[in-house]
């Protein structure tokens, strides 16, 4: 018990990520039910309280991956309390805010926390053995899953009885603590890219992200052949047209453009962004589905926590499936894992398509989207740290969470078009629109099960290099780095160096 409460204790370290990431995963989601009492209580539109989600995603998409960058540069576990430090202090703005505009600054501080995600896979890599790094980047993996599933269950209860603002004041609590754990825990990062940020890169990164995710986030409400969509959309292609210029040019690129093209992380990424189009839409529209008024025709008339719990089994699969996938890698590969979740995934919304006139239909399927998330989130940060350099793991694990933030916000935006596309005179949509939305998931799942087929299949290279056998404290041989005492009791790492392209895929280089 007292070495889980030192420095370098990777018990501690692992606490203090999962509870970093999980909770910036449900600030993700626990916002989205309470966005009517929101507006009511902050006297707004409809339109405008949609930014408070929107804010939250652009600066999300913008410092992910930057800060990942960042926190291979200077110390990922620097970078790690500064996230969440951001994060708490948007907490707390959002708390006390009197308007909307201050929640809406408020969600964009937030999003700077959203580095957490690569952050805690580099320092996953740095510092657990090899051995256990797949288990332990699945367990993070699960708890993101299970983070975003359970803002959707908790946001019903916590509004019926504290009020919207709870929905602030309970993660500010908990984040703040964890920001002054990371602090006071987590080891300083043993490898390092030193560099200089690429500030054109940066800027250019940062305006395609906001030209392509803006207008999607918001076509439907703007209209789909507005001059603002259609605007944002062309500035999108040139800004990114240009990012590419400027990283494939540049001597210290943000993010690696050779290390984006390797296989085994384009075919992951492409797999992320059609995962994250059907899994964003299954969050938002089926807790909306079970709130229909059954004189509609269809639906439950569930209350906000109802459907919530309704979402139950989605987080019980997402929560075993990720905790059992990173066991299992010996005998069921990355990939193996990857293609089984998006099967359930085709499955499950198949099975929306056909079959949503009870509960226990709709908990079903749901129980099936939670074993494919628990399963493809697992395996795809698990198939991009095996498949880049420690010292790209932020960036490329930063941009994988981004492309599937990308993905989210056009598969809700598809599915909304959809489902609203014909409603009824009382406003609500029909359920032939719902059915529709479901069809389109089920081909989006589909699409994403064939993508998860093209990703490579080789195993993990050994490390490159003669091996060193080295005693924990004992001094270093010139030019071999130094062993660090192990953290968690046993053996010792080798910290301080990395071999050219560690664990890079067989074939690659």
């Amino acid at each position: 018990m007292i070495d889980t409460f030192r420095r370098g204790s990777r018990r501690m370290t692992f606490l203090v990520l999962a509870a970093g990431a999980g909770f910036f995963s449900m600030l993700q989601s626990l916002i989205t039910p309470a966005l009517p009492t929101i507006q009511h209580d902050l006297h707004t539109t409809p339109n405008t309280v949609t930014w408070v989600l929107t804010a939250y995603l652009l600066s999300a998409s913008i410092f992910t991956p930057i800060l990942g960058r960042v926190g291979d540069m200077v110390g990922k576990e620097r970078m790690l309390v500064v996230s969440l430090a951001a994060l708490a202090l948007g907490c707390l703005l959002a708390a006390v805010a009197p308007s909307v505009g201050v929640l809406i600054a408020a969600r964009v501080v937030q999003g700077i926390g959203g580095a957490v995600f690569p952050l805690s896979f580099g320092i996953i890599r740095d510092e657990f053995p090899a051995a256990r790094v797949s288990s332990a980047v699945a367990s993070i993996s699960a708890v993101v899953a299970v983070g975003g599933g359970l803002g959707v269950v908790l946001a019903g209860p916590i509004v019926a009885t504290l009020g919207y603002r709870w929905l602030f004041w309970i993660p500010l609590v908990v984040v703040g603590l964890t920001a002054l754990a990371a602090h006071r825990f987590v080891p300083r990062s043993p490898v390092r890219t030193p560099g200089r940020i690429n500030w054109a890169s940066a800027v250019l990164l940062s305006g395609w992200l906001v030209a392509l995710l803006l207008p999607v986030s918001k076509g439907t409400a703007w209209g789909w052949g507005s001059g603002r969509v259609i605007g944002l959309l062309m500035l999108a292609v040139v800004l990114v047209t240009g990012w590419l210029a400027v990283e494939a040019r540049a001597a210290n690129p943000l993010i690696d453009l050779r290390m984006m093209r390797l296989p085994a992380v384009w075919t992951t990424n492409l797999v992320a962004l059609l995962y994250g189009a059907s899994m964003f839409a299954v969050y938002a529209f089926l807790p909306q589905f079970a709130q229909i008024p059954a004189s509609a025709g269809y639906g439950f008339g569930a209350s906000i926590t109802q459907a919530g719990l309704l979402m139950l089994p989605m987080l019980v699969g997402m929560f075993v499936a990720g905790l059992l996938a990173g066991r299992l890698e010996s005998r069921f590969s990355a990939k193996a894992q990857l293609s089984t979740g998006a099967v359930f995934n085709v499955a499950a919304a198949a099975m929306l398509t056909v079959a949503h006139d009870t509960r226990w239909q709709v908990g079903l399927a749901g129980g099936l989207v939670g074993l494919g998330i628990g399963l493809a989130f697992a395996s795809m940060a698990n198939l991009i740290v095996a498949n880049v350099p420690a010292r790209q793991t932020g960036a490329a694990t930063g941009m994988n969470a981004n492309i599937r933030t990308i993905g989210g916000a056009i598969g809700a935006a598809l599915a909304s078009t959809v489902i609203t596309a014909n409603p009824q005179p009382s406003g609500l949509p029909r359920e032939a629109g719902f059915t529709a939305g479901f069809l389109l998931l089920t081909g989006i799942s589909l699409a994403a099960a064939l993508a998860a087929l093209a990703v490579p299949s080789g195993r993990r290279a050994r490390r490159t290099g003669p091996a060193v056998r080295a005693v924990p404290g004992a001094p270093a041989a010139p030019g071999v780095p130094a062993v660090a005492p192990d953290g968690g009791g046993g053996g010792g790492r080798v910290r301080g160096a990395e071999p050219t392209g560690e664990l890079a895929p067989v074939g690659a280089r």
